[in-house]
């Protein structure tokens, strides 16, 4: 009886630690990428005007061009956009800057 129990609470442990690293899986999975929402120092790694390639060397507060890992879906209502939009609209403020 005892080492039925026994293999019983192994068993619960072994599946409970499948669950729980498929679960932080899915967690990585579900995070997306938002532009132009970090506080100065606060992005996660490269800007897309290539001035740097590390997190926390932004400068300036809601940078169009810099970024930050948040969970998906939740990007438009943070306020920021996705790569392709913010990509566009840093192209858009160059020409009319040069324009």
């Amino acid at each position: 009886m005892k080492t039925n129990l026994a293999i019983a609470a192994a068993l619960a442990t072994i599946m409970t630690a499948g669950v729980i690293d498929a679960a932080e899986a899915s967690d990585k999975a579900k995070k997306e990428k938002c532009y132009g929402i970090s506080a100065a120092g606060q992005n996660d790694c490269a800007n897309l005007a290539g001035t740097h390639s590390c997190a926390g060397q932004s400068t300036a507060d809601n940078d169009i061009g810099e970024w930050r890992l948040v969970p998906g879906g939740s990007c438009t209502e943070l306020g920021g956009f996705d790569r392709s939009k913010a990509k566009e609209m840093m192209t858009a403020m160059k020409a009319k800057k040069n324009g």
